[in-house]
This record gives C-alpha cells, sequence and structure tokens, in this order.
C-alpha cells in the first residue's frame, strides 16, 4: 500500500501549484529558447545549434525530447538520405507564444537595470 510521500511524479504536478506546473514544463535554460525560436516556424537540429552554440548536442536532444514528451513540440522524420528531422509547436506549444513573448518583452523592458545592478562597483 502506496502512503502519501510515495506518489507518482505525474500525481504531485496534478496536485500542485500551477505556476510550479508551468515552470517544470518550460523552465531550465534552454526551454524556453527552443520554443522561442520554433515560434517562427519548423527547425530542424542544426539550426538549432547554430541559433544556441554553446548548448551541447546532448542537451539540445533531451531538451527536444522532453518538450515533444510533454506535447509542446512536434518531431516529424523524414525517410529520405540523408535523415532529416523537423521540429515545430504543437497546437498545445503554440498556446505559450503568448506567454514567451511577454516574457520576452518583460525582459527587454527590464535586463539592462537588473545587470546594471548585478555589476561589481568599482573600488577607486
Amino acid at each position: 500500500m502506496a502512503g502519501r510521500n510515495q506518489e507518482t511524479e505525474p500525481q504531485r504536478m496534478a496536485e500542485g501549484c500551477p505556476v510550479e506546473f508551468t515552470l517544470d514544463l518550460i523552465g531550465g535554460k534552454w526551454k524556453g529558447i527552443v520554443l522561442y525560436h520554433l515560434i517562427d516556424g519548423t527547425k530542424r537540429f542544426n539550426e538549432f545549434r547554430r541559433i544556441c552554440p554553446s548548448m551541447t548536442q546532448r542537451m539540445l536532444t533531451l531538451q527536444l525530447r522532453e518538450l515533444e514528451t510533454d506535447g509542446l513540440i512536434h518531431r516529424e522524420v523524414y525517410r529520405q538520405v540523408p535523415p532529416k528531422v523537423e521540429y515545430s509547436l504543437t497546437p498545445l506549444g503554440r498556446t505559450l507564444v503568448p506567454l514567451i513573448l511577454q516574457m520576452k518583452a518583460w525582459g527587454e523592458t527590464h535586463q539592462k537595470d537588473i545587470l546594471a545592478k548585478k555589476m561589481p562597483v568599482e573600488q577607486g
């Protein structure tokens, strides 16, 4: 018999805070960036590599896989040589577009001030 502390991850998330749930889906360093770049349309794996050169191939693969598993992106595999794989937003993923664009606007508005506060004060 499972106790209260032995809830499964989906059970815990279903009962938790909606903000926590959303951040879990799109949080982390790269998921939001991947979603943002899919707003303009379909992308291939190597396009993401060029857009985000500091993201490792392994990390990109993991992030794309998680976003696909969560139903936010679609992975289309074309049976050709060489193989071709494209990624796009699903209808569910498209519902995040206003949120992602609002986060972009917020960053544009506040980035400079916040970074200025983090800069060390010059000693002189």
